[in-house]
């Protein structure tokens, strides 16, 4: 029973909205720095833009959201999702609930039903934040991304939001959350234009220049902390 009552909706909604007044305090407290310093007039001309993190350095982004621009978030339908949900809404950003999974578990994972969705959001003028990983194999990126691209015409943008206080858990992604009193750099890579008619070898091409991209933003944002990204390597290690 308690099992039950620590996962329920409830509970977790409550204790995502106590993760999204963490985030706050972390922002409140710290210092945040855009690179390239054109960050939110870039993004914002291009709007509505896709937003592509590494899984487990996404935890900051919502901190460093401009103002004036509208973002949904694609966050799973697992149970932990419903804490990510909860805290994205609580600052400001709406939750589209899927995930693309592998191709054979799309239609289980709702990804076909997501993808629609974010299609929707950005037809409507809203630039979407998503996790760009193949399902449990960190720093991989998957085609979905590439795919929403292709389909939606807007850019992807790699994007690396990281802190000089910092917590690594020891999980599969070594995912990060920043700690208060830091020092937060948050960088943005060079735009990818999928066009429509992409064929699977451009598609490829496109999803490893993703990869590439944003182990190049994140390589650099920790050096700009004096720091060495600590899930370096582990795509290769894949």
């Amino acid at each position: 029973m308690l099992n039950r009552i620590a996962r329920s909706k409830a509970v977790l909604t409550v204790i995502g909205r106590l993760m999204a007044l963490y985030l706050r305090t972390v922002r409140a407290t710290s210092r945040i720095e855009r690179h390239p310093a054109d960050f939110d007039a870039r993004i914002g001309a291009d709007a509505p833009i896709i937003c592509a993190l590494w899984h487990g350095q996404h935890f900051m982004i919502p901190l460093v959201r401009p103002a004036a621009m509208r973002f949904a978030v694609l966050i799973s339908k697992h149970g932990d999702g419903e804490i990510n949900a909860a805290a994205c809404e609580s600052l400001g950003i709406r939750a589209v609930r899927g995930s693309g999974g592998r191709p054979e578990q799309m239609h289980k994972k709702g990804g076909v039903a997501g993808l629609r969705d974010l299609l929707r959001t950005l037809a409507g003028g809203e630039s979407v934040t998503l996790t760009a990983d193949v399902p449990k194999r960190a720093r991989v990126a998957g085609l979905g991304i590439v795919t929403l691209a292709r389909m939606s015409g807007r850019p992807v943008y790699p994007t690396a939001v990281v802190s000089s206080r910092v917590k690594i858990f020891d999980s599969w992604d070594k995912a990060t959350i920043g700690l208060p009193f830091g020092r937060i750099v948050a960088m943005i890579g060079e735009p990818l234009h999928v066009p429509p008619d992409a064929d699977e070898a451009a598609m490829e091409a496109f999803r490893l220049r993703l990869e590439s991209e944003l182990d190049r933003v994140h390589r650099e944002a920790y050096a700009r902390l004096g720091a060495t990204d600590p899930g370096e390597g582990l795509g290769t290690a894949a």
